[in-house]
């Protein structure tokens, strides 16, 4: 693995960030992908996680694209991992392949149901939830575990007190920290870490952060994973949908603002939502006073 990078934040913080990329479906995309990659390689995040789906497919280019962070980055990357449509010998396999390819960090899912399904079935072979997995990775081998904080509460939860009782699950089955969906109401991750502490949740609850480049794109995202859209982000948005450099402007100010207050009730620790895309996330973590290696810090 070449050497890494000594980026970090300056002097006085103990921020942290990670970041998410999706494995590339083009030539195209695979290129943006890794001019992303390098981009923010210097930031020296403390991971960095690759999305993963129900199919075969999607599987081999999440395996593809963690196996050459391995190989030609100084990142370490975390795998994504879903219980749908596999038995629990093959995921078992394919833990056993990124143990082999060097990978030790893995973000353990329930995962969505497969396109054309209504609704989530286990695998009648398989894991049935995320707490399942989680203790079958333990059993595998000594993986570090991320897994999913909801809060807004998970779309098919009974209830916000049975998504909180499953994210005890995961993390009494072995995981070491949560990382939440994306929101935009900054009190509404606060309150929500509040209620993991009064629930007996010590472990780290990283907050998601998704800049918005593409209002629309995002209200359809949020349709189907549970995250409210507030008035007032729309209408930030309103009438930029022919103008990308301004839409660009206002992301930037709105995610920078975000992270700034959750900074004031000590967040220090950010998980971004890159969309495969470098230049706000690089944005945002300058702001937070996160800087490369080599920047030259003042006396």
């Amino acid at each position: 693995m070449p050497n890494g990078h000594i980026g970090g934040a300056l002097p006085g913080t103990d921020l942290k960030v990670s970041f998410e990329f999706f494995p590339p479906k083009t030539e195209a995309m695979e290129t943006q992908l890794w001019q992303s990659v390098k981009r923010l390689e210097p930031l020296a995040p403390q991971f960095v996680s690759v999305t993963y789906g129900a199919g075969g497919t999607t599987r081999e280019r999440t395996h593809a694209t963690v196996k050459r962070i391995v190989d030609q980055t100084a990142l370490r990357p975390a795998a994504h991992l879903t219980c749908v449509g596999a038995t629990r010998e093959e995921i078992d396999a394919v833990l056993r392949d990124y143990w082999a390819a060097g990978v030790r960090h893995i973000v353990a899912l329930r995962g969505d149901p497969p396109a054309g399904s209504a609704s989530y079935a286990p695998h009648p072979g398989g894991y049935a939830y995320a707490a399942d997995l989680v203790a079958g990775i333990r059993r595998v081998g000594d993986f570090e575990i991320s897994v999913a904080a909801y809060p807004e509460t998970h779309p098919e939860a009974l209830s916000p007190e049975a998504d909180l009782d499953n994210l005890k699950r995961k993390f009494d089955a072995g995981a070491a920290r949560a990382i939440s969906q994306y929101f935009f109401d900054v009190w509404t991750f606060l309150r929500f870490r509040d209620r993991c502490a009064k629930a007996g949740i010590r472990a780290p609850i990283i907050p998601g952060i998704l800049p918005v480049t593409n209002f629309q794109q995002v209200v359809g995202f949020s349709r189907q994973c549970g995250a409210s859209v507030p008035g007032w982000l729309a209408a930030l948005f309103a009438g930029l949908d022919g103008d990308p450099e301004t839409r660009r402007l206002v992301a930037v100010t709105v995610a920078a603002e975000q992270v700034r207050r959750l900074q004031e009730h000590g967040v220090e620790e950010f998980h971004f939502y890159t969309l495969n895309r470098a230049d706000l996330t690089y944005a945002l973590c300058h702001i937070l006073g996160l800087r490369p290696a080599g920047f030259a810090r003042a006396a």
